[in-house]
């Protein structure tokens, strides 16, 4: 468990972001990124090495700082200015900044820290971050204090300081994401439930490779999470708690039927998920305090994918209702259902933003995969990647970016998890062991 404490108090000056995707540097007041449409100029900022106050807290000290300037530097917002290029160098933590030092490398942004190793084998980590224009602290100072196998969650919680103090937007550095690691020939995969750091540090594997498994979901408090096992033979949902590993399934279901696609809602007491019966699939809920279950959708179509607004008040899922796969939203009780998918194409795999402004999807069109978004009335779609095969998005927490599974061609082909922001900029592959796929991003860690 990690714990805060401030120990500075200094003016804030952060403004508010818009809600459109792209970002610009403010050039007067206090530093600022703004998302806008705009060009695009990553933030310059310089990062000295966190001052070790103790010996042996010099490894952890050089660990935080490498790992803090790294997440910044993979949103695509930020620029490191190298640290050989520094005029001033940072041996005091206490010392008072040299500002025309920094301003001559052009740094918008300083971040300074220090790391001490305590008596009882903790460390406490302290940082601050200076507006370099302004020549005043963006925020308050604070500190942190942890076992010391913890550095990199206080190295992650620093750069969701940084980051949301200069864009005004919540950070998604502190925390996991679920997955379905996989081995072995395309025609024999073998696939396991694993977790890992956002950036693909910390694995761990919470399944063995004896029953094929897919699509992990994680609860709001990040303590759950839901997959479909075919242990049984056919898919079935199951129900993890992370801590212990121990499972169960969702509910008993009578042999041949099968559950498939689960999300929790956002206060974690119900589940959602598709149930196949006699050849057709609707959606369902379960309370999962009383085991009641209800009937959400009476289609003789395929009803799946569902997902819950953030309020708890709608669910989006897809249907072949009309023909092809299509996305809808309807009441979270069930009810008339309205399509706000509209262009040509196949859509799938829908989920809404955390923010509630976004929906994010998977588009077929043309033998060519997309993971796009739209607006929640199905304007302003906006297709983010493209390739052989994109699917299965997944929101960080803060609704900026979005992780999903890309699959290679071939008989050789392999997945991998990729992420994007919402502005369809900033592409990259996200570290794992091997061949990953079926991300789900956890809520900030507590």
């Amino acid at each position: 468990m990690l714990t805060r404490r401030i120990f500075l108090s200094a003016s804030a000056g952060l403004a508010a972001s818009t809600a459109l995707p792209g970002v610009s540097l403010a050039q007067s007041g206090p530093l600022r990124l703004e998302i806008t449409e705009g060009v695009i100029e990553p933030l310059p900022f310089a990062l000295p090495t966190f001052v070790p106050e103790t010996p042996a807290a010099a490894d952890a000290a050089a660990d935080i700082s490498r790992v803090i300037a790294a997440d910044l530097r993979g949103t695509g917002l930020f620029r490191q200015i190298p640290p050989d290029a520094y005029i001033a160098q940072v041996t005091d933590f206490d010392a008072s900044i040299s500002y025309p030092d920094w301003q001559a490398i052009n740094a918008q942004a300083l971040i300074t820290g220090a790391v001490s190793q305590r008596s009882d084998g903790q460390i406490a980590v302290r940082f601050r971050l200076f507006d370099i224009f302004s020549q005043a602290p963006l925020g308050e100072g604070l500190q942190y204090v942890g076992p010391a196998d913890s550095w990199r969650r206080m190295a992650h919680t620093v750069a969701d300081q940084v980051y949301s103090r200069i864009t005004g937007e919540g950070g998604y550095f502190d925390t996991r994401v679920a997955f379905i690691a996989e081995e072995g020939p395309k025609n024999a995969r073998l696939k396991r439930l694993a977790i890992m750091d956002y950036d693909g540090a910390n694995v761990q594997y919470l399944t063995d490779s004896r029953a094929l498994v897919l699509a992990p979901r994680f609860s709001q408090d990040g303590d759950r999470i839901l997959y479909t096992s075919y242990e049984t033979g056919f898919p079935q949902v199951y129900l993890m708690d992370v801590a212990t590993v121990q499972r169960r399934p969702l509910e008993a279901i009578p042999a041949g039927n099968m559950t498939f696609s689960p999300r929790f809602s956002p206060d974690g007491s119900t589940v959602v998920f598709s149930l196949e019966q006699s050849g057709n699939s609707d959606i369902f809920s379960l309370d999962l305090a009383t085991g009641t279950r209800q009937q959400l959708t009476q289609a003789p179509s395929i009803e799946t994918a569902p997902s819950f607004s953030p309020d708890g008040a709608q669910i989006v899922f897809e249907s072949d209702r009309s023909g092809n796969q299509q996305i809808y939203i309807m009441p979270s009780g069930g009810g008339d259902a309205r399509r706000i998918s509209a262009g040509t194409g196949r859509y799938g795999t829908p989920v809404w933003s955390p923010r509630g402004d976004y929906i994010a999807f998977t588009k077929q069109e043309n033998g060519r995969f997309h993971i796009g978004v739209m607006r929640t009335d199905g304007s302003e779609e906006r297709l983010l990647t493209s390739s052989f095969l994109d699917e299965g998005p997944t929101w960080a927490p803060n609704g900026r970016v979005i992780m999903f599974t890309r699959e290679t061609p071939g008989e050789d082909g392999a997945p991998a998890v990729y992420s994007v922001d919402i502005s369809g900029r900033n592409l990259q592959r996200v570290a794992t062991p091997g061949m990953a796929s079926d991300p789900a991003w956890s809520p900030l860690q507590s």
